[in-house]
């Protein structure tokens, strides 16, 4: 589906952000691993969580779909072979995080995941490696360190490190299946630490379902490390919030527009790296005014430069590079040279796209610099979500934009047009 945005005058109303992506496939999961019934409420049902839900029931979970709920009758750790190969479609994070889960499965026991075309290509290497060091057997069935990824049952534990500068969906995918290891597991994060309040994120959601852990970061630079003891998931009543990464949308068009917005269930106490989103337009001249679990968006829709810095929060990368291109002046980012790695090589996608609607782009190891004024034209998604909804934000300020293949919006943000109808009447 191709889609053309057609430009607005103001961004106004009051919404709900929808429920946090990230969240939701922790929380599937830890319901999935935990010993009797969990109630997850305001979860989200997206393409890429749907499939975490659904190999999670392959992996042997109950779980009963409600809009508002999801009730999950959980395995206590009894994970069984899937009679099938398991296809997570495009979500890395599922891949990533089910591979050491189903390690957990009798050793006899071979699971196999697959996807589609673009997750085929991402970098697995890192974890298998990890992963070989606690006992567990995984192959890339191709050899290549990418899936389809071939798991045996068996996971011993013990000590394994591991980059932190590649994914923390590695790291937050040992700790999830830590508990459930036969003997206790010391993983250590070596180097620069990305997108740590990820790997955060997921320590709240497993203390949540009764994991102890313990966090140690020492006086030597650039190390980190977890240590967790055999223990089980317990049940949970858990709700999932709001989600600033999809919310950044909004957030972004009612900067780049005149606006005054007020976006409900966005707590400010959040651990989710994307809340960087409201510092980003504050210092960007936006007004940003917040409450426990609201945030409140005014501008007049004129953004001046700014300079950031987006290695804890990746997924912020094609927003923020189109809040750039409104924005008057030149800008940069750097730290997101991880995103390369992403559903596509953000960073490269995003200086092409730029300058297909007339913006002077530099493409950076690790970012870009963006200058000019947007004029309009013809953007290619890339099959990436994050492109198409943040070149519809910008759409909605210059008119004249035509998104190729943008229905895959739907990988994270099933009601993205909906939404974006709303508060643009």
């Amino acid at each position: 589906m191709d889609l053309k945005v057609e430009k607005v005058d103001r961004i106004s109303g009051c919404i709900k952000a929808p429920a946090s992506k990230s969240y939701s496939h922790r929380a599937f999961i830890a319901a999935a691993l935990a010993e009797g019934e969990s109630v997850l409420r305001d979860p989200l049902y997206s393409e890429d969580t749907l499939a975490t839900l659904e190999a999670c029931e392959a992996l042997g979970a109950l779980f009963q779909r409600y809009p508002d709920k999801c009730i999950v009758q959980g395995t206590a750790g009894y994970i069984r072979t899937p009679e099938n190969i398991v296809d997570v479609k495009n979500s890395g994070t599922s891949v990533r995080i089910l591979s050491s889960i189903a390690a957990i499965a009798p050793r006899a026991n071979y699971t196999i995941f697959t996807g589609d075309e673009s997750l085929r290509k991402r970098p697995m290497q890192d974890l298998i490696d990890a992963l070989e060091n606690l006992g567990v057997t995984i192959v890339s069935s191709q050899s290549n360190g990418t899936p389809p990824i071939i798991v045996k049952g068996g996971f011993d534990g013990g000590e394994t490190d591991i980059k932190g500068d590649v994914s923390s969906q590695f790291i937050s995918s040992i700790i999830m299946a830590a508990p459930y290891s036969k003997k206790p597991v010391t993983l250590n994060v070596r180097g620069t630490f990305v997108s740590k309040p990820y790997v955060n994120m997921t320590l709240s959601v497993i203390s949540k379902f009764g994991i102890e852990f313990e966090y140690d970061t020492t006086n030597v630079p650039e190390y980190s490390s977890y240590y967790i003891e055999p223990q089980k998931y317990e049940c949970a009543d858990y709700t999932i919030e709001g989600d600033y990464s999809s919310a950044s949308y909004m957030i972004a068009a009612a900067s780049i527009l005149p606006s005054k917005i007020t976006i409900r269930n966005l707590y400010s106490n959040s651990m989710q790296g994307d809340k960087l989103i409201l510092d980003i337009v504050e210092k960007m001249g936006t007004k940003v005014t917040r409450d426990d679990s609201s945030v409140t968006i005014e501008s007049d829709g004129c953004l001046k430069a700014f300079d950031v810095d987006l290695s804890d929060a990746p997924d912020l990368l094609p927003t923020v590079a189109v809040l750039m291109a409104a924005a008057a002046g030149t800008s940069k980012i750097t730290g997101v040279e991880h995103a390369r790695f992403k559903e596509t090589d953000r960073v490269h996608n995003c200086a092409i796209e730029l300058k297909n609607v007339g913006l002077d782009v530099e493409e950076l190891r690790d970012g870009l610099i963006i200058k000019g004024t947007p004029k309009g034209g013809f953007v290619d998604s890339h099959m990436d979500h994050r492109m198409v909804m943040a070149f519809y934000v910008l759409g909605l300020k210059i008119g004249d934009v035509k998104i190729k293949d943008a229905s895959c919006y739907d990988v994270s943000f099933p009601n993205f047009l909906e939404v974006m109808d709303e508060i643009t009447k």
